[in-house]
């Protein structure tokens, strides 16, 4: 695959903040009374505002999927989360459980992970109902034995943190615990108002990161890989230095074996090496390229001319459990990029852990 190259910005920027064209409310979002904080958070934003008479979502189809797409991705639906949001499912190898304060994206990413995945159009749905979901975790947590929760499996809660104020919760939440400790995970670098919370450690800020051509071509809407990798040095600073003193990670992803691939991933990592020049309690996780004929067909609606390559006859066949079927790099690429990760990771981080690739 070719991709034509283009210089990431080294200057950062004012945050990268994602402005809805219009907020709907369900009656349900507004008794919830966090539904109300965010109903005065997009009033001082000055956004338009649309109270709907049901707790139903509707004027999000237009006459193609391009448009749907496009309708939904101006649009921000504040609604309560489902009854079955409370029955936690396992997420391995990110974390043992996930949740949700949201579901939907406002980035706009060619190879986005959630398509296919979520049903109907891909509105940015936040709920309303925090405090219920945030109740509903210590009965998932093992007394005496750290567990993990991910809270970005379908969103990026920095992306639509300045709009709901959900994430600050939950890091304030999970720095009261003893055993369950959140991460989060952002293509977005608003992260001042993290700064300072009480996390206690129990917190692992992470930022998702690709090589240049792939970074400026295919993930719309976000901050730049410089901005990410500068809020995370800030996340990762001790506070005594400015910083929040938080553990920290990168998510390095979807790898793709690009023209000049090494080339371009060691310019990823001098970026990365300069962003974290100092000691810190820092993780990787390495995620390869795949899709489903799923996310195929729904990427292939949603960005009609993008030049991600998606030709099954250059992929291998993985199955799961279930019988589903993904399309990933054979066994040769697939061992030369994590060779190639691997060795960069333990030269130039030594104490640095990979959590997993994949």
């Amino acid at each position: 695959m070719t991709l034509s190259t283009s210089v990431e910005a080294t200057t950062l920027t004012k945050p990268r903040l994602w402005m809805p064209e219009r907020v709907l409310f369900t009656p349900a979002a507004l008794e919830e009374a966090w539904g109300q904080q965010i109903l005065e958070r997009v009033r001082t934003l000055g956004l338009p505002i649309e109270e709907l008479p049901r707790n139903r979502l509707t004027g999000l189809r237009g006459e193609t999927e391009r448009q749907t797409y496009d309708i939904s991705k101006r649009t921000l639906a504040v609604v309560t989360a489902p009854n079955s949001h409370f029955k936690l499912g396992p997420i391995p190898p990110s974390a043992d459980w996930q949740f949700h304060l949201a579901e939907g994206c406002p980035a706009h990413c060619q190879y986005c992970y959630l398509a296919g995945s979520l049903q109907g159009p891909p509105v940015i749905r936040v709920f309303a109902n925090l405090p219920q979901i945030i109740a509903n975790l210590a009965a998932y947590e093992k007394p005496g034995k750290n567990t993990s929760f991910e809270v970005s499996c379908y969103t990026d809660p920095l992306g639509i943190e300045h709009l709901t104020g959900s994430l600050k919760e939950c890091i304030r939440y999970f720095g009261t615990r003893e055993d369950g400790y959140l991460r989060w995970v952002s293509k977005f670098d608003a992260v001042e108002p993290l700064l300072e919370l009480a996390h206690n450690g129990h917190t692992r800020c992470r930022v998702s990161v690709n090589a240049a051509p792939i970074s400026t071509r295919m993930e719309g809407g976000t901050a730049s890989v410089a901005a990410r990798l500068g809020a995370l040095r800030k996340l990762a600073l001790p506070p005594q230095q400015g910083g929040g003193g938080y553990p920290v990670g990168l998510v390095i992803a979807p790898i793709m074996p690009i023209e000049d691939w090494e080339d371009h991933y060691t310019q990823l990592f001098d970026q990365i090496s300069a962003a974290l020049d100092f000691d810190c309690d820092l993780t990787f996780e390495l995620i390869s390229h795949r899709f489903t004929p799923g996310s195929k067909e729904v990427l292939q609606t949603w960005y009609p001319h993008s030049k991600l390559d998606l030709d099954e006859a250059g992929r291998v066949i993985k199955r799961n459990k279930f019988g589903g079927i993904k399309y990933v790099y054979d066994k040769d690429t697939m061992n030369a990029l994590r060779r190639f990760f691997e060795q960069e990771i333990a030269r130039r981080f030594p104490q640095a852990q990979i959590l997993y690739w994949t």
